[in-house]
């Protein structure tokens, strides 16, 4: 019981992280240390892209599910494990690297400093 429950509070990380990964930008325009986490993650999701690693929360959620039950664990990453499920798509690789790094271009444009000069005008 305490290893299902365990993964499930992985799979909240993760969502959460992700939802960091999208609007940290948002944060991190106002306060200095999120914006150097948020560009850090920004950076290591790129990386698991680039390189096309697995996310440790990932390894972590898997584990924890077959110590509860060997049968609940899955191959592949956490995304396209959780999307198919969700609604039923099948999400390749490219378009995941291809949403990886319009977030990334999204949030460099949110960070970038000539905007303030522009906005002050």
């Amino acid at each position: 019981m305490i290893f299902r429950v365990a993964a499930d509070l992985i799979v909240l990380l993760h969502l959460l992280w992700i939802l960091f990964i999208l609007f940290g930008a948002l944060i991190g325009r106002l306060v200095v240390w999120v914006k150097w986490l948020h560009v850090g993650a920004l950076v290591f999701s790129l990386l698991l892209q680039l390189f096309r690693w697995i996310c440790p929360l990932t390894y972590l959620e898997v584990w924890l599910r077959r110590q509860h039950d060997p049968s609940l664990g899955y191959t592949g990453d956490f995304l396209a494990h959780y999307a198919e499920r969700l609604v039923y798509l099948q999400v390749s690789p490219p378009v995941v690297f291809l949403a990886t790094l319009l977030v990334v271009g999204i949030s460099a444009w949110a960070y970038w400093p000539e905007r303030e000069h522009l906005r002050r005008g």
